[in-house]
């Protein structure tokens, strides 16, 4: 750990008086005291952050955005898939999101606010629910001698509650999917560790699909009598959306027995027109419940029924639906006894039913996954509770046992293990959905296995279900593909199924096209939606009907691009690599060679190198380059050297003779033309260093090739530009200490020539770093990294909401982003330099 780091870890805990450690709470992950303040404000980029001098090269994109923003907000009344005039502002409040995989998200802050809610599929509600607390009451020889809600705020309704716990006596220890608060209880000598679950399973593809959470309350008497200790949860029926005051929701209790236990709880109906749902409180014993309260006034009369014994009311029946306008809220409160110097646990679930969801056009309606176990009825949440009371031992087994090689390896540093696991929280807070495959649906495109192409139902989509995750919360495209090339080690490694389920859509999709005509804003013309034989963009903007509707993203004319094409390539040689599934390389080498030969009308000289006739390429956008260049020529070097390996593999030599005579010409101009002596320039008409340069051969690294037969590049050459890269792009920037840039000038000084030349792209960062670990420079690498960490987790306040993008100062980009998923790359690298 370097001393800036060192110092940074130090300042998140520096206000935390107390001396607990907590119960059962792990050494490594993120950890802030409740009363921690982020001393830095950074700003969203937008609009008027653009400079003067790229104001006048994009004046035409402006006035485009603009008047379709327009309509899309004022005349359709929809959320923009990207809102430069709307960015969200930074909250430095977030936690571990609840919830399993693809059934939808409650993010919990770290001061112990629900604060962050997507339940309607990819769309996000970002309110904290004052009235959704915990409140902790102790009783001793029956008289309750303290009743505090744990939270630090002091807010201006529900005064009838004690609020302003103090932050300094408490602390958050985020190792996901699982987090820890530590209160110690001024005066009370009594320490309450509240520890959230959630089952999010590397390899499980049923448990891991729940919408339910456990919190589990271990309590420490540390006097020398005993007590009597109340644990009380409040929840609104809602999540601050404005449907909340709709009308028409109401509240009931529920007992449920089976299998020898008996769970008990209040369900929350929540009723709008679209996408009901029911939200439920449970617990297993000494429960008591208030069925419905009105969260606005004093709520006093709640507060007093806690604060008398130590339990709540229990009325029966169901309440009467809320007239519109009003909310309802309901109570959960759960106890036990706790010996002198002794301890004992409460246990809690929050579960949430959603079964039949369906998209903003309205369309048609979607299983979630977690209906293949518990039904599409809508009324599932006392089993869902039952079962994650009862299980969620089993669960933190798992947990503990997948995390357990990388927190006990001592060679890795702290801040890596923490990133490692942390930045996981996207793969189920994206929008995330995971469902099931409609019978009637065909996802082979039309081209049946017989033509050539793929089955109609593939095996795996059939099994496992359809699965996609948005580019970013504020950039809502599903399955950005140029993105999910970085993340998609995330998916491999830990849910390689429902990363070769989403291959196999993206597939289907290479061979449809849609001629309808529309106007991409950067180009100001007109043409398709998606031409045939080319990678989409996305699946599907959520406001509208994924999957169905592809490429939501009209910023440029997807057939223009490079890389998509590329990346899939690379993708589908990777994820046979990792997972050995013949059928999958099988079924993807038809398409992988029509996406290629596609690529081929980019070689405009004839020497095997493609080029570039205007923008380089989808992913650096805006950086203008004509003729080859070093991130899009060495993607398509690198392809052409998997389609060799995969040609060897199926005993195609014909195949192999054709990518091989490519891969040699290609080779041979690629480094005439870009290669200085140093590093690859970024076009023919640039020397800046870019960062991501060695994308192609991070990807040949990761499958297991880049050198013997299957290389596309001298290795003396990657070496020699890493260290550049690392040199001029990671130490002569901000100190060393924020990563590395995307472009630098030999000289030293930042590329500002381009919007996005002088960002941080932290996914990018980790990919780099994971190419750097490949060829041996791990202290470089890991140095790499850890300034991305550091900036995001430690100094800006961006915890569970890492951005695509941070400039050295005052901006940032696009929160909550899918790239920086690709830290797993770096794991991939780090157990391959293990053999």
């Amino acid at each position: 750990m370097t001393d800036w780091g060192e110092k940074s870890t130090a300042d998140l805990m520096s206000r935390y008086v107390a001396k607990e450690t907590g119960y059962g709470v792990p050494k490594e992950g993120w950890r802030i005291c409740l009363a921690h303040e982020f001393k830095e404000k950074r700003k969203p980029f937008q609009a008027k952050d653009v400079s003067l001098t790229h104001i006048f090269e994009h004046v035409g994109l402006g006035i485009r955005y603009l008047k379709w923003w327009y309509k899309k907000t004022q005349v359709e009344k929809k959320a923009p898939f990207i809102d430069m005039f709307g960015a969200q502002p930074l909250r430095q409040i977030y936690g571990v999101p609840l919830g399993g995989i693809g059934g939808g998200t409650i993010t919990r802050g770290w001061r112990g606010e629900f604060c962050r809610w997507q339940l309607n599929p990819g769309m996000y509600t970002y309110k904290t629910v004052t009235a959704n607390q915990f409140t902790v009451c102790l009783r001793r020889g029956g008289q309750t001698v303290y009743q505090q809600v744990l939270s630090v705020e002091r807010p201006p309704m529900l005064q009838g509650w004690n609020w302003g716990y103090c932050g300094e006596y408490a602390f958050y220890h985020a190792l996901y999917p699982r987090a820890w608060t530590v209160y110690h209880l001024p005066g009370q000598n009594v320490t309450l560790t509240c520890r959230q679950v959630s089952p999010v399973i590397p390899h499980d593809y049923k448990d891991s699909s729940l919408p339910v959470a456990i919190f589990v309350w271990d309590i420490e008497n540390k006097n020398d009598y005993d007590l009597d200790v109340s644990i009380m949860l409040t929840m609104v029926n809602g999540s601050g959306h404005k449907t909340d005051k709709g009308g028409g929701h109401w509240n009931e209790p529920f007992h449920l027995e089976k299998e020898g236990e008996a769970v008990s709880g209040v369900l929350l109906h929540h009723c709008p027109a679209v996408n009901p749902y029911t939200l439920s409180i449970a617990a297993r014993e000494q429960v008591s419940h208030q069925t419905a309260f009105s969260p606005k006034g004093t709520c006093s009369s709640l507060w007093t029924d806690l604060i008398t014994d130590g339990r709540l009311d229990s009325p029966t029946g169901s309440s009467p639906p809320t007239p519109k306008g009003e909310k309802v809220a309901a109570a959960l409160a759960v106890g036990c006894s706790v010996a002198a110097q002794g301890h004992n646990s409460l246990e809690f679930c929050l579960a949430w039913d959603m079964p039949k969801i369906m998209f903003g056009s309205r369309e048609r309606q979607h299983l979630r996954r977690y209906t293949r176990y518990f039904g599409m009825t809508g009324d599932v949440c006392p089993s869902l509770s039952h079962y994650a009371l009862t299980h969620y031992k089993q669960w933190e087994q798992s947990i503990e046992e997948w995390q357990k090689p990388v927190l006990q390896d001592c060679s890795l540093p702290s801040w890596y293990k923490s990133a490692l696991f942390n930045e996981l929280y996207f793969v189920t807070d994206g929008g995330t959905v995971w469902t099931e495959l409609p019978e009637d649906a065909d996802v082979s495109g039309g081209l049946r296995s017989e033509s050539g192409g793929l089955p109609a139902q593939p095996d795996v989509i059939k099994e496992y279900g359809r699965f996609a995750y948005l580019e970013g919360q504020e950039y809502r495209m599903y399955n950005t593909y140029d993105v999910h090339f970085y993340a998609s080690f995330a998916l491999i490694m830990l849910w390689p199924k429902l990363a070769l389920s989403l291959q196999y859509d993206i597939a289907g999709s290479v061979v449809q096209q849609d001629s309808a005509e529309r106007l991409h804003l950067m180009s100001g013309r007109y043409s398709p939606v998606k031409a045939k034989n080319v990678v989409p963009h996305d699946v599907g903007d959520p406001d509208d009907e994924p999957w169905q509707r592809v490429n939501a993203y009209l910023i440029h004319d997807t057939a223009d691009w490079k890389d998509l094409n590329l990346k899939f390539v690379l993708q589908v040689y990777r994820d046979f690599h990792l997972t050995q599934d013949q059928q999958y390389l099988r079924d993807m080498w038809p398409i992988c060679k029509a996406v290629m030969e596609s690529e081929l009308k980019f070689d405009l000289d004839g020497d095997g190198l493609i080029e570039n006739s205007g923008y380089a390429d989808q992913t650096y956008d805006g950086w203008t380059v004509t003729g080859p260049s070093a991130y899009c020529g060495g993607l398509w070097l690198a392809s052409l050297c998997v389609m060799c390996k995969m040609a060897t593999l199926l005993d195609n030599k014909e195949a192999y003779e054709h990518y091989q005579d490519l891969l040699d010409r290609g080779s041979a101009a690629f480094e005439k033309l870009l290669w200085n002596g140093m590093f690859s320039s970024w076009g023919n008409h640039s020397n800046s260093v870019m960062s991501d340069q060695c994308a192609g051969h991070w990807f040949l690294r990761a499958s297991g090739l880049g050198e013997g037969e299957f290389k596309a590049f001298p290795v003396d050459n990657i070496r020699s530009a890493l260290k550049t890269v690392y040199d001029l792009n990671v130490m002569s920037f901000a100190g060393g200490q924020m990563g590395a840039v995307n472009g630098m000038r030999p000289e030293g000084v930042t590329d500002r020539s381009s919007v996005q030349s002088d960002e941080v792209w932290i996914g990018v960062v980790y990919g780099l770093a994971a190419t750097m670990i490949h060829e041996g420079m791990r202290s470089e690498g890991m140095r790499t990294a850890e300034g991305c960490y550091r900036t995001v987790w430690e100094r800006l306040g961006m915890a569970f909401q890492t951005p695509e993008a941070y400039c050295e100062k005052g901006i940032y980009r696009s929160l909550a982003y899918m790239r920086p998923l690709s830290i797993w790359a770096m794991q991939l690298a780090l157990d391959f330099s293990r053999f």
